[in-house]
């Protein structure tokens, strides 16, 4: 995991030693000016590790289908918040 240092600078850590970090160790990791600016922050990310490509079935759901603009649109809840019955011109 990447832990951000109050300086700025980013340092891999990994669980156990980040649930092991004190405040002392952080001072010690910036005297020493230790780690390095990620200018990436997906550096590293599994965003870069998915290379598999992506496959999108469009025959799945048939075009022809009427059922799928039958849905019932429920907006009466908001008739008594927005009164659309005044003329709205200033």
């Amino acid at each position: 995991m990447l832990y951000q240092l109050p300086n700025g600078k980013v340092i891999h850590l990994s669980i156990e030693e980040y649930l092991d970090l004190t405040d002392e160790d952080v001072q010690y990791f910036m005297s020493l000016d230790y780690g390095e600016h990620i200018i990436d922050p997906f550096r590293g990310s599994a965003v870069e590790q998915n290379k598999k490509e992506k496959y999108y079935d469009f025959d799945f759901i048939s075009l022809d289908d009427e059922s799928m603009n039958d849905i019932i649109c429920d907006d009466t809840p908001f008739d008594d918040i927005i009164d659309l019955s005044e003329d709205l011109d200033m």
